[in-house]
């Protein structure tokens, strides 16, 4: 593994160069480590995974804005670091931004993987981010932190493995606030992605008891993307990756060959 800095973001580098690439892309309080539940099944692949500028170990970049923004970002650091064509893993926020690039850049995208997919948010989510965004620059993560890491982690999952909502918790603690503000606003202002542009074979995962992005919204993506099939894990609410490794890794991996 190495660590890459890569214009404005940084970025760990797993396995050979000539490994088919696989990008993934963290969402709203995520990092690189969103996804670390599933690099036992990667052998072979070169995988790439951001942390988006203002997340995790990234620093905020002014000038850029945005889930656009964002986008345009993932895809300079890969051409920076020599990657054509990918096939694209998000969650949730990551989700709308590998949207964005396969909608617009097509030919960079072998396939898609989005786990907990949203659609860009209704009115009142858009005022709720907004509120979030203050919260987090005046009075810091801790909040939000303890609210995220209770509301997005199932009670069958909480119950199950105590380690995952202080997984969720550790990883919203550890955000610049804000950064994190940055990205709530840049959520409350995405507009949609051009779903009939999107071409690359889909898979989106959702979790039964998501309260983020829930059955319905999936099943709606499932239809604005030609040829997209939805699987819905049971009793798993936003974070399918620390509640149902298991099963996420199983439906990645099978999308991946």
């Amino acid at each position: 593994m190495t660590d890459r800095s890569l214009g404005s973001m940084i970025m760990e580098v797993t396995g050979p160069d000539t490994g088919p690439a696989v990008v993934m892309v963290h969402g709203l309080g995520g990092d690189s480590n969103s996804f670390q539940p599933l690099m036992g099944i990667m052998e072979g692949f070169r995988v790439l995974r951001p942390d988006l500028p203002g997340a995790g170990r990234s620093p905020i970049r002014p000038g850029r804005s945005g889930i656009q923004g964002m986008a345009d970002n993932v895809l300079d650091a890969l051409r920076a670091a020599g990657v054509a064509k990918a096939h694209f893993v998000g969650h949730s926020m990551g989700t709308l931004v590998c949207q964005y690039i396969a909608a617009q850049h097509p030919e960079c995208v072998t396939a898609l993987t989005l786990m907990g997919p949203i659609l860009e948010p209704p009115i009142a989510a858009r005022a709720g981010l907004k509120e979030r965004a203050e919260a987090a620059r005046t009075n810091g993560m801790a909040g939000i932190a303890d609210a995220v890491s209770h509301g997005s982690v199932s009670e069958a999952s909480r119950k199950a493995n105590p380690v995952v909502p202080a997984f969720v918790r550790e990883s919203l603690m550890r955000q610049d606030p804000r950064g994190y503000a940055d990205h709530c606003i840049a959520l409350s202002e995405a507009k949609p992605a051009r779903h009939d542009a999107i071409k690359a074979p889909t898979l989106l995962i959702a979790g039964e008891k998501d309260p983020v992005a829930p059955v319905p919204m999936g099943k709606a993506l499932a239809q604005a993307i030609t040829g997209a099939r939805l699987e819905v894990i049971p009793d798993v609410a936003h974070w399918m990756m620390m509640e149902a490794p298991g099963r996420t890794a199983s439906l990645l991996k099978e999308h991946l060959h």
